[in-house]
């Protein structure tokens, strides 16, 4: 007889997402935060669009969650901005944006 899966199991065969990943799912409301990208210190930042926050997860795991209105940043362009400016993005950031952004993008490179 099989066992009925309910919303919260996990399919057998799965590995755990990335440990930062897991942290910020830990943090947030959402169940699966937007990946954003990881900052030039090594930590990597997820979207949680339900909170309007931002969960940061260090390399060595310490986390924090921002809610942007306890910040001078009212949008999450405007943190993806900060956080070039102050630590810069070794991958990202990876938010808003379309296909045809991106390919206008590549033919001017």
């Amino acid at each position: 007889m099989s066992k009925s899966a309910t919303p919260t199991s996990k399919s057998v065969g799965t590995t755990d997402a990335h440990p930062q990943e897991r942290i910020a799912r830990e943090l947030l409301t959402q169940g699966r935060p937007l990946f954003l990208g990881v900052d030039g210190e090594g930590a990597a930042h997820y979207w949680d669009s339900y909170e309007f926050a931002v969960a940061v997860v260090a390399r060595d795991n310490r986390a924090e969650k921002v809610p942007l209105a306890d910040t001078p940043y009212e949008t999450l362009a405007g943190w993806c901005e900060y956080t070039q400016d102050e630590r810069g993005w070794a991958v990202g950031p990876h938010v808003g944006g379309n296909i045809v952004d991106d390919l206008a993008r590549g033919l001017n490179a």
